[in-house]
C-alpha cells in the first residue's frame, strides 16, 4: 500500500501544481478574499480525487525530465485561469466604455481581486457578473473544465504544439474580448451619444444656456437610468460569454494537446 502510493506521488504532485497555478488567477478563486490555505487544500483535495481516478498506466520517475513536466503543469494551469480571467474581464472594459460616456472615467475604485484601480461601473458590473457567476454555479463548470484536461492532457505527457498556434489563439481570444465588451456597452454607449448629439444641438440653438452643468448631470441620469433597463439584456449576455469561456477552455486543452 505505501509502494503504490509513493508511486503515485509524483502523478499527484504534477497534478496539484496545475490546479494550484489554476487557483492563482482564475475568477472567483483568485480574489484575495479567498484564503490561502482554502485554495490549497481544495487543490490538494481534487488532485488526489483526480489521482485516484486518472492515475498514469506508468510509474513516473522524478527525474531532470520530470522537471520540464513541472513546468508544463504550471503553464497550462495558468493558461487555463487566464483563458477563464481574460473573457470575464471583458465585463471591465465594457464598464470602462460606460463610465467614458457618463463622465466618470476620472473616478476610479479599487478591485479588491487584483488591488488595481479600476471604473466604477466597470467594478460594479464585474462584480454583477461574479455574483452571476456563482448563481450558475460557473465556478462548478470551470472546476469541470480543468478535471477535464487531465484526461485530454494528462499531466505525465509533454505538450505538443508550436507556439504559433497559441499565440495566434490568445489574439483570438483578446479580439473576442473586446467585441463581447463592445456588445454589452453599445446600447448604453450609443444612447448617450446621441445625448451628446442633441446637447450639442441645442448649444447651438440656445447658446445662452449653459451646456456643461446640464449636460453632465442629464448624461449620468440617463446612464443610470439606461443600466437598469439593460440589465436583461447584460444576465443575457453573460450566459454567452460564460458559454463562450468554456468553450475557450476546452479548445486551449484540445490545442495544448496537439488537437
Amino acid at each position: 500500500m505505501l509502494n503504490e502510493a509513493l508511486t503515485l506521488l509524483p502523478f499527484f504532485l504534477l497534478v496539484l501544481i496545475r490546479l494550484t497555478s489554476f487557483f492563482l488567477i482564475a475568477p472567483l478563486f483568485a480574489m484575495k478574499g479567498v484564503p490561502t490555505q482554502f485554495k490549497i487544500g481544495i487543490a490538494a483535495f481534487l488532485a488526489l480525487i483526480a489521482t485516484t481516478a486518472w492515475s498514469p498506466e506508468t510509474a513516473l520517475v522524478i527525474d531532470g525530465g520530470y522537471t520540464l513536466l513541472i513546468f508544463k503543469e504550471l503553464a497550462v494551469g495558468l493558461a487555463l485561469g487566464f483563458t477563464a480571467a481574460l473573457l470575464l474581464y471583458a465585463v471591465q472594459i465594457a464598464g470602462s466604455f460606460i463610465d467614458f460616456q457618463m463622465g466618470f472615467a476620472i473616478a476610479n475604485v479599487l478591485d479588491p481581486q487584483t488591488g488595481a484601480q479600476v471604473p466604477i461601473i466597470g467594478q460594479f458590473k464585474y462584480t454583477l457578473a461574479l455574483l452571476f457567476l456563482l448563481t450558475v454555479n460557473g465556478h462548478h463548470m470551470m472546476l469541470d473544465g480543468v478535471m477535464q484536461s487531465l484526461r485530454s492532457l494528462p499531466p505525465e505527457e509533454f505538450l505538443s504544439v508550436a507556439p504559433e498556434a497559441v499565440a495566434r489563439f490568445m489574439t483570438d481570444l483578446f479580439i473576442e474580448m473586446f467585441i463581447i465588451a463592445f456588445q454589452i456597452s453599445l446600447p448604453i454607449v450609443a444612447s448617450l451619444f446621441l445625448i451628446d448629439v442633441a446637447l450639442g444641438i441645442l448649444a447651438k440653438t440656445v447658446p445662452q444656456l449653459n451646456i456643461f452643468a446640464v449636460g453632465l448631470p442629464l448624461k449620468i441620469f440617463v446612464g443610470f437610468v439606461l443600466l437598469l433597463l439593460t440589465m436583461t439584456v447584460f444576465f443575457y449576455l453573460l450566459q454567452i460569454l460564460f458559454d463562450k469561456m468554456m468553450v475557450s477552455m476546452g479548445e486551449l486543452i484540445s490545442l495544448l494537446g496537439g488537437g
